[in-house]
């Protein structure tokens, strides 16, 4: 398994503790999720009904503000792994790199030929070019008219919007039915549910209906559904939750400003800071039960999602302050 943020296994065999114990600033989900309340006993014990899955399927669109075709599937992730069977060839897949490591992996274990690139232009002429907006690590965002210049001069364009609820301005959900354009969009990290494994692919008639139909006639489960919809159409939560986020995400920058770390970028959900020492920072924060990701390839990149409540600001502050 490549690595990844939320490997709290790594951190309790190092540092020990009890899972309970940690505060997992390792990825960018929201430390604040949407509260569940009661689920109906028939959503744990019976199929999902076509019905049950279409309702969510609107729910979702209305969230997004699309009416384009759409398909629940179980989590970003799961899209990610259909991606090449899309295609009846192995072609030039293009990458805006950093980003997402799991795309490259995908696509070079299917026999695509993958490179990554630092600009748009440098995805122009791929069969598939892939683009995360706002981007994992490091928040780069794209203007969504120049992701639509782009559209013509590739075969298909995929855009990665994991986490983009809290900036909705970037959004290409509204034009997700023009031929060539397909998006994935997270449910688990903006709404804190993770666990309920639950994300969406919007895009044109035909590639929805080979994504459902590599994903199955039941490809969420029944309490996906029920929490997933009523979630989605909770927007007064969603507009509370952004300005909440927007407000936190500020209030760690000014939180680390102590240690001279830089802000590298992020989104409303986790920030990047170039530390110096990336390891040694993680290890002090482990220290009193924080954990953090690095990157490998970027010794000094240390990235921080947000503590969810006054308790895990203090605690923060406190072992920064050792």
């Amino acid at each position: 398994m490549l690595e990844h943020g939320g490997n709290l296994d790594l951190a309790l065999q190092r540092f020990g503790g009890r899972v309970q114990d940690w505060i997992d600033l390792s990825t960018g989900i929201n430390r604040q999720p949407y509260p569940v309340g009661e689920v109906a006993p028939r959503h744990w014990s019976a199929l999902p009904s076509q019905s049950d899955i279409e309702s969510l399927h609107r729910a979702a669109q209305q969230a997004c503000t699309t009416k384009a075709p759409i398909v629940a599937i179980g989590g970003a992730q799961a899209a990610i792994q259909l991606l090449p069977h899309l295609f009846s060839f192995r072609g030039r897949a293009r990458i805006l790199a950093p980003t997402y490591n799991e795309y490259a992996a995908i696509l070079s274990a299917a026999g695509w030929d993958v490179a990554e690139v630092s600009d748009l232009e440098g995805l122009a002429g791929a069969d598939l070019a892939v683009v995360v907006n706002p981007n994992n690590p490091d928040g780069r965002r794209h203007d969504p008219n120049e992701l639509l210049a782009l559209l013509p001069r590739v075969g298909r364009l995929l855009i990665d919007e994991s986490f983009g609820d809290a900036v909705p301005d970037l959004s290409l959900a509204p034009e997700a039915g023009r031929p060539g354009l397909l998006i994935l969009r997270s449910f688990g990290k903006f709404y804190g549910l993770a666990g309920l494994r639950l994300g969406f692919a919007l895009g044109s008639e035909a590639d929805v209906a080979a994504l459902a139909a590599m994903a199955g006639p039941w490809p969420i489960s029944g309490a996906a559904i029920a929490i997933g919809r009523r979630a989605l159409l909770d927007r007064d939560w969603a507009k509370a939750t952004s300005r909440r986020l927007a407000h936190d995400c500020l209030r760690l920058d000014a939180e680390v400003k102590s240690q001279g770390w830089q802000l590298v970028g992020g989104t409303p959900l986790f920030r990047l800071y170039e530390t110096g020492d990336a390891r040694a920072a993680q290890e002090r924060l482990a220290r009193s039960q924080i954990w953090s990701r690095v990157f490998g390839q970027r010794p000094g990149w240390l990235r921080l999602g947000l503590p969810g409540n006054e308790t895990e600001w203090a605690r923060f502050a406190a072992a920064l302050s050792r």
